[in-house]
């Protein structure tokens, strides 16, 4: 979501640099909902906080599928077969810290995060965009409840993500953005990194936290109709597992990642989600559902 430096720093520096921080506790809150605005020095370089388990890599692109894939009927066979488990710890909330803070194993961060701002609203503090330590405190607080790892205090993406998913779970379209229709509609939220799906006002599935595509890839807004759903797909761009997937736009796609969703880049357009996510969308949405795209996610 924030800097995308990461990737011209190399796996090796990125394992040493977090390996060196003492794990903390992960997820799930309630905030005011507008398009966030960094608030952090552009400079600012972030990296992840611990050491990923071994079902979580340092994932920086995505398996996504970038042309259309070959429409086919699936054997009753072919779909009788599940996609493959998660390994633990894939899903982990693992917050993105600035390297000092990861390599100086800081307990509690003195710096201003790149939601600082959105962070203080949520938590009822004083929103001037400076970090204090009666705010480190009070973040701190909220990612151990949430078991956000590590938990220093920093207002990073993971928090203010678990803030946005926490405050939409009892409306998530409090807001009206996404259309009302007697029809079920896929509802894909770029600003807080949310879907849901709901017919009339009842939400029939969700919210749940997702990842959208990044600068260049971006996931298209407007109307989509789910048109191909293939449980078992496999990327013919990076050869790789998309479980679940459910397209609606070409190449982009619902589909599960065996990775991290909480990564600071995107997607290369697809709307990323976890397994159990996935799997429970997919027994939801069928062929020629509508799907509503709209806002923007952070750096795009």
């Amino acid at each position: 979501m924030i800097s995308r430096r990461i990737a011209s720093r190399g796996v090796a520096v990125l394992l040493a640099t977090a390996t060196a921080l003492p794990a903390a506790g992960a997820a799930v809150a309630s905030p005011a909902v507008s398009t966030p605005v960094p608030s952090a020095p552009a400079a600012l370089e972030l990296v992840p906080g611990v050491a990923p388990g071994p079902g979580q890599p340092w994932q920086i692109d995505t398996p996504d599928q970038a042309l259309p894939p070959k429409v086919y009927t699936p054997t009753r066979a072919e779909d009788a077969v599940e996609p493959k488990d998660a390994a633990p710890g894939t899903y982990d909330l693992i917050e993105y810290v600035p390297l000092a803070d990861a390599v100086g194993r800081t307990t509690c961060s003195e710096q201003a995060g790149p939601y600082q701002r959105q962070v203080e609203s949520w938590l009822n503090l004083k929103v001037d965009g400076k970090q204090s330590a009666a705010d480190c405190r009070a973040i701190q607080a909220f990612q151990i409840k949430n078991r956000i790892k590590p938990a220093i205090g920093f207002a990073g993406p993971v928090t203010w993500s678990t803030m946005m998913l926490a405050s939409a779970r009892k409306n998530p379209n409090a807001a009206k953005k996404c259309p009302v229709r007697s029809y079920k509609v896929a509802c894909v939220d770029l600003d807080r990194q949310l879907t849901w799906v709901q017919q009339g006002s009842k939400v029939v599935f969700g919210p749940v936290p997702m990842r959208s595509g990044r600068k260049g890839y971006v996931t298209r807004k407007g109307w989509h109709t789910v048109y191909w759903r293939h449980k078992n797909h496999v990327s013919t761009l990076y050869n790789e597992p998309m479980p679940y997937a459910q397209f609606f736009d070409g190449g982009q796609a619902f589909h599960a990642v065996y990775g991290s969703i909480y990564t600071t880049v995107g997607s290369m357009g697809c709307v990323n989600l976890k397994l159990s996510d996935a799997r429970k969308l997919w027994d939801v949405l069928k062929k020629g559902d509508h799907v509503y795209v709209w806002g923007r996610r952070l750096g795009t």
